[in-house]
């Protein structure tokens, strides 16, 4: 009962923030840990991630600190940083100012999950209907239901089917043409908007994909010569033909569904311009990144054994897959900005 009062108090106390609680979905880029809780190979949770964390504690999290939604979520001051909903440890008083539902090596297809053993966007909404539940049970229906529809949601997702399943020799998918690829992921998209809305969520950015061509795996597996290490551009025009496409569609759900706001992320520009214009932020790396050889270290492969550069805010990517915090924070930045539009 005491932790139910507290929580309710902290509730009443935001009142005055724009957004109760922040909710996230998707991929490796919001995920702080969920993936430490599955039976996966996509884990995170050892040296030298979390390098630059506080107390240098790997979480979960694929990158060298914090991801953007955390620096978001403090940005905001609604809490600095977002636990996983899977942490059995997460306490009722997180519940109230929201929790990450994301999950590593996700995707909006399917297949691009069938062997990882990660989570599905599409399945992230089981958890949060387990979340709601939970939260109703700490602060009462009327209260939830208000925390819910006044939490700022974020979605990012896409560029594992993509890079794993689409772009891969073993891409099951490569019957379709990139553009059909493009409408399946799509319409997958809108089932997964349409099943949050129904949950009550109103207040939804949804990311549109980075450049993909210049992730420095994505180089690596072009067998580009180490010297000349420079962005795919036709994945890199497929990346800007689906974000197109995704803000068409988010503006058509906007309007389709009562009450709702859908506000689109661009990724893309923000970090094309950190890769072309370094050093405006600082930056000195652009394509491998800060962990091992920076060429195809990510996951697994980026371990103890890989060593890493010593300064990582000179570089872009942490690891060939991954943005550095400092990355993460300019995009924080971004999509606070975007939060004025909801």
């Amino acid at each position: 009962m005491l932790v139910s009062t507290t929580i309710i108090h902290t509730c009443s106390a935001q009142t005055d923030k724009k957004f109760p609680a922040i909710l996230t979905f998707g991929d490796s880029t919001l995920d702080t840990g969920n993936n430490d809780f599955l039976e996966t190979l996509f884990k995170a949770n050892y040296k030298p991630y979390g390098k630059d964390f506080p107390g240098q504690v790997p979480t979960g999290r694929f990158s060298n600190g914090k991801l953007a939604s955390d620096i978001l979520a403090s940005l905001l001051k609604i809490k600095e940083t977002v636990p996983p909903f899977l942490d059995p440890n997460l306490s009722n008083d997180e519940l109230g100012t929201g929790v990450n539902f994301a999950s590593a090596g996700s995707g909006y297809d399917e297949l691009t999950t069938s062997v990882s053993g990660v989570i599905p966007v599409k399945n992230q909404t089981q958890y949060f209907e387990d979340y709601i539940k939970r939260l109703k049970g700490v602060v009462g229906e009327e209260k939830a239901k208000n925390i819910i529809e006044g939490a700022l949601v974020i979605v990012s997702a896409g560029s594992n089917d993509l890079v794993f399943n689409y772009y891969s020799l073993a891409g099951s998918r490569r019957q379709l043409s990139i553009t059909q690829y493009h409408d399946f992921l799509l319409q997958r998209v809108q089932d997964f908007l349409k099943a949050i809305y129904d949950l009550g969520s109103r207040k939804i950015v949804v990311a549109g994909l980075p450049p993909i061509g210049c992730l420095p795996i994505q180089i690596t597996a072009s067998f580009k010569s180490p010297s000349n290490r420079t962005c795919l551009t036709d994945q890199n025009s497929d990346s800007q033909a689906y974000n197109s496409k995704l803000e068409t569609l988010l503006g058509q759900l906007e309007a389709s569904f009562p009450g709702s706001k859908f506000v689109y992320a661009n990724l893309f520009d923000p970090v094309m311009d950190m890769i072309n214009n370094p050093q405006k932020y600082g930056f000195v790396e652009t394509n491998k990144g800060c962990c091992g050889s920076g060429f195809f270290e990510a996951g697994p492969l980026c371990n103890a054994l890989s060593g890493t550069c010593d300064d990582t805010s000179q570089y872009v990517f942490w690891d060939s897959i991954h943005p550095a915090e400092s990355v993460y924070a300019h995009i924080a930045q971004n999509l606070k900005e975007l939060s004025d539009k909801l």
